[in-house]
């Protein structure tokens, strides 16, 4: 079974966390929750893994009431929180023999799930959990949120400050396992890790901006987008933003994105407006846009709504 969030909300205090979040995973799905620092995505990971109550609104996970069923929950799923938060001075062996025990199985009942996990971190099974890199750190909390079997497997940024060869092994890592059939929620701030799940969902200030597959989302951006370059790169921030008729300018690696707010644009206008603003080796090409753009959409649109 999946998981089906249905007007979940959470506040603490004055800060609304979430609000109003209805969404549903499939059984067998590897799903995204993409969004900055700060969007809600742990608290909504929280309540679907039974460490928080919502507010308002209800959730299943695996066919079970995340407050009726919160004890079967918690042997049905597995969870990998953002940070590290094995035991440090316990050895790899050592932590996953705890968590085994704790699920009332064996390491080696349950080896065949893990075991291309494993073997990257056997030959440091005799080391404290604390001096492992963080890629071997990863691979290790992996493993411990999976030693019992889970039906719905939790990952809450586990990517976040991994080098780029770890993070690639990771995606490979889940793919195989949602190909043997454990649904998988991941969150992640990374919108080119969007691209692997088979559907996303967009979170931004605690709601949700667009749910879909990510091929589908980036069909939502329709308007033509431009990268443009300069020698100053802040200078040119400003000015584009300064441009007539500018619907949108953001920092895209070594470029601005830019879109016009009419379908009339000239590429050649633009050029002379930026030379006359004193800007040098200027580039400007249309370029495709991917979700970080429709991310970046949507958030103003939200925002305009507002």
């Amino acid at each position: 079974m999946g998981i089906k969030i249905q007007h979940i909300s959470k506040s603490y205090e004055a800060v609304q966390a979430v609000r109003d979040i209805t969404f549903e995973v499939k059984p067998g799905e590897l799903f995204g929750l993409i969004g900055p620092d700060g969007a809600g995505k742990t608290t909504l990971f929280r309540i679907l893994t039974t460490l928080l109550f919502a507010d308002e609104g209800t959730a299943s996970v695996a066919g079970r009431d995340v407050v009726k069923d919160y004890r079967d929950i918690r042997k049905a799923v597995g969870y990998m929180p953002g940070r590290f938060s094995l035991y440090q001075d316990l050895s790899v062996e050592e932590n996953l023999d705890f968590f085994a025990t704790i699920f009332g199985t064996t390491v080696a009942e349950n080896y065949d799930l893990i075991k291309d996990i494993y073997i990257q971190i056997e030959p440091f099974k005799k080391r404290r959990a604390g001096d492992l890199s963080g890629g071997m750190k990863q691979k290790l909390a992996l493993s411990c949120a999976l030693i019992h079997k889970p039906e719905v497997l939790f990952l809450d940024e586990p990517t976040t400050g991994v080098d780029p060869v770890s993070r690639k092994e990771f995606w490979d890592m889940l793919k195989r396992l949602n190909d043997r059939g454990i649904t998988v929620l991941v969150s992640t701030p990374y919108m080119d890790e969007a691209a692997l799940c088979d559907r996303i969902a967009l979170i931004q200030d605690g709601e949700i901006l667009g749910v879909d597959t990510p091929e589908n989302i980036v069909a939502k951006h329709k308007d033509p987008l431009y990268k443009v370059a300069a020698q100053n790169i802040y200078q040119l921030i400003g000015d584009l933003k300064g441009f007539k008729g500018n619907k949108s300018v953001y920092a895209f690696g070594e470029f601005i994105h830019y879109t016009h707010s009419s379908p009339i644009f000239s590429e050649k206008r633009l050029r002379e407006y930026l030379e006359e603003k004193g800007h040098e080796e200027i580039k400007i090409a249309q370029t495709e846009a991917g979700i970080e753009d429709v991310f970046m959409a949507l958030s103003e649109q939200k925002e305009a709504e507002e």
